[in-house]
């Protein structure tokens, strides 16, 4: 492949975004990858002569095949699915999982692409060899969308989210034909420079000691843990974010924000918690300051019982299960306890 151009992460050493011409399904063993993205309609891996996916079922690698048993299954909430580990039979082939965006049963690519990223976070909590990864400029093949209006978007998801810690190296866009290279250039040479010029995102200043993320159906339990909160310390600062937020941005700069201003996140888990778009993301984003902070910013009760994902429950949740009262009163002084109130 052709490297094109390439943007350096400000702060962060050695992590770039790279844009290159030439043909996924031919990688040089120094080109490979941990996880290649490709796009799909819904339930549809129809292996065409003009999309990625035929071109890696041309080489022996069946997408249709892949989905018949996911490793991860993320439609439902950020427009992927994930595979289990391949074993190549064909050596141009040079990446171990395939990350399947499918947005249209969600809206449009260009709203959607953040998924990917969104996407990323819980396959990298649970999976540490992942760090590298290609595709396509996604969706501007056989859906139909121009390279600028995905690319723009897509730069900036990968961009802000990698800024932000999101635990990733290098992440590799293909461009296949020269027409299609030619227009993306362009284009990544814009983002680059608006990026190079823009200020840095600094550290927000701590405007408050507590996040509280929360379904709205355990508004009771939350107002509890809340009261306790204030009849213990009246002077604790809480942040509730009772605003709505299009998660179909590429990416959230309020929650990132948010978040940011805040000492610790406590998180209430529960069935409706995991039903919640709004909840996950705002897990999502205190996973990756976790990540990139080094620090114990979570701070997660398990409010009631639900078959919680792997990287939330390998964090160390203060157990209320079914909504004890007593046992939400505990964890409010263990909360200040831990922020030294």
């Amino acid at each position: 492949m052709k490297l094109l151009d390439e943007i350096s992460i400000r702060g962060k050493e050695g992590k770039r975004i790279e844009l290159y011409q030439g043909d996924l399904t031919m990688l040089r063993p120094d080109e490979a990858v941990d996880l290649l993205v490709v796009s799909a309609f819904p339930d549809d891996y129809l292996p065409t002569n003009t999309s990625l996916i035929g071109a890696l079922y041309k080489k022996g690698l069946s997408v249709a095949a892949l989905a018949q048993s996911k490793e991860k299954d993320l439609r439902h909430d950020f427009s992927c699915w994930l595979s289990h580990e391949i074993s190549q039979p064909n050596p141009g082939l040079r990446f171990r999982r395939i990350l399947c965006f499918e947005p249209m049963a969600r809206g449009e690519p260009p709203e959607l692409v953040g998924d990917i990223f969104r996407a990323m976070t819980p396959i990298l909590g649970e999976s540490s060899d992942i760090s590298s990864v290609a595709m396509p400029i996604i969706a501007a093949g056989d859906q139909g969308y121009s390279v600028s209006s995905m690319l723009v978007p897509l730069l900036d998801a990968a961009i802000q989210w990698m800024e932000k810690g999101l635990p990733l190296d290098c992440i590799k866009i293909v461009a296949y034909s020269d027409e299609q290279g030619r227009e993306a250039i362009k284009v990544f040479s814009q983002r680059k420079t608006l990026y190079q010029r823009s200020e840095p995102l600094s550290q927000a200043k701590i405007e408050y000691d507590v996040f509280i993320s929360y379904a709205r159906e355990n508004n009771k339990e939350m107002e509890l843990f809340e009261k306790e909160l204030i009849r213990s310390h009246p002077n604790i600062r809480i942040f509730l974010d009772r605003k709505e937020i299009d998660i179909g941005s590429p990416w959230q700069p309020q929650i990132f924000e948010s978040l940011d201003k805040c000492r610790k996140v406590v998180t209430f888990f529960s069935p409706d918690y995991l039903k919640s778009k709004m909840c996950k993301e705002e897990f999502n984003i205190a996973w990756v300051r976790c990540r990139e902070t080094d620090q114990e910013i979570l701070f997660p009760l398990y409010l009631y019982s639900t078959n919680l994902p792997t990287y939330m429950k390998y964090r160390n949740y203060f157990d209320c299960r079914e909504g004890d009262e007593t046992k939400l009163r505990i964890a409010s002084s263990r909360l200040l306890a831990a922020l030294g109130l």
